[in-house]
């Protein structure tokens, strides 16, 4: 897979993208119940995740476990533990825990799927205009639960998609308060920007 790495800023410790995930979106006119059709040119990962999350397509995740640990392994060699964004989407099975399972299995470390957890609903983080009303809307919403065991860990979180970075700021704030997490990485297979 062809990817275009960016260094994405925040408040964890170190973070990266593996691409864009639209190069391109064309409107080419409105179908026949009214809504406006795109003509969408994505990248390599960004396809690969539309086709996870939009397509059902399984297939999708030992290819994007894949490129993230070849692309980001080497940076988080003091990862201890990966852990999966939260999804603000209730789907059967989904779509970031499946790719952070298979991260995991190739770093050969635990996906921690039961520490960052989310309390209760909230509406999808593209559903709120205001990127501090997101972080103060998850900052409520995220809690941590103490399944280590005695140590100090570094964590990795993935997620699908970065946009302005309100999810992983809310959800680091979160694990910073826990006393058994000392460096918290993030990992993203898209970026908008």
């Amino acid at each position: 897979m062809e990817v275009n790495i960016k260094k994405i800023e925040g408040n964890w410790t170190l973070g990266f993208s593996l691409d864009k995930h639209t190069i391109r979106s064309i409107a080419i006119g409105y179908n026949e119940s009214g809504y406006m059709q795109f003509d969408t040119e994505r990248s390599e990962a960004g396809e690969a995740l539309f086709q996870l999350k939009y397509r059902s397509d399984l297939s999708q995740v030992p290819i994007l476990g894949q490129q993230l640990y070849d692309s980001f392994s080497y940076v988080f060699l003091s990862s201890s533990l990966v852990i999966p964004m939260p999804a603000s989407k209730t789907r059967a099975w989904q779509p970031v825990t499946e790719i952070a399972r298979n991260l995991a299995s190739h770093m050969g470390i635990p996906c921690v799927e039961n520490l960052l957890v989310k309390t209760g609903t909230t509406l999808q983080m593209k559903d709120i205009n205001s990127r501090d009303d997101k972080v103060s809307t998850l900052l409520k919403a995220f809690t941590v639960h103490d399944v280590l065991g005695n140590g100090i860990f570094d964590a990795l979180i993935v997620d699908d998609l970065f946009d302005t970075g309100s999810s992983l700021e809310a959800a680091t704030t979160v694990l910073r308060s826990y006393s058994k997490i000392r460096n918290i990485y993030v990992a993203t297979v898209t970026r908008k920007k």
